[in-house]
């Protein structure tokens, strides 16, 4: 779901206009931008919890050649769901094992793969050099 299907379907509920709807989206999404960057941690309840935390520096590899690359430390958000929303989660039909997010997979003119509309809830791990 996009942010303007979002815009929408609160339109259609409440009977206001799309533009007022997508201003206070917009709003809301920006509000918790500001008290993340402002506070590092937002908490919205029966939703869940934003944090920023600092993921340490460590030893990756370039998958293309295998040569060992320093990654620096960096800030990232990180998500944990409330318990109203883990519980409503818990009690929906099984979600096909076969699917894959990855499934909005296109093809580039030049062969390369690109996601189109696809979340990453979290980065995707590298092995550790010993």
């Amino acid at each position: 779901m996009t942010k303007k299907e979002i815009v929408k379907q609160i339109s259609d509920e409440l009977d206001l206009t799309q533009l007022k709807v997508k201003d206070i989206v917009q709003k809301t999404f920006d509000a918790i931008v500001d008290t993340l960057l402002r506070e590092r941690r937002i908490e919205l309840r029966n939703f869940g919890v934003f944090e920023v935390k600092r993921r340490k520096a460590r030893k990756a590899r370039n998958p293309r050649t295998g040569e060992p690359v320093d990654v620096e430390p960096k800030n990232v958000v990180t998500f944990k769901p409330g318990k109203e929303m883990e519980e409503q989660v818990r009690k929906m039909p099984l979600v096909d094992a076969e699917v894959d997010l990855n499934d909005d997979v296109m093809e580039e003119s030049n062969g390369n793969e690109k996601l189109a509309g696809t979340i990453a809830t979290k980065p995707a791990r590298t092995r550790k050099m010993t």
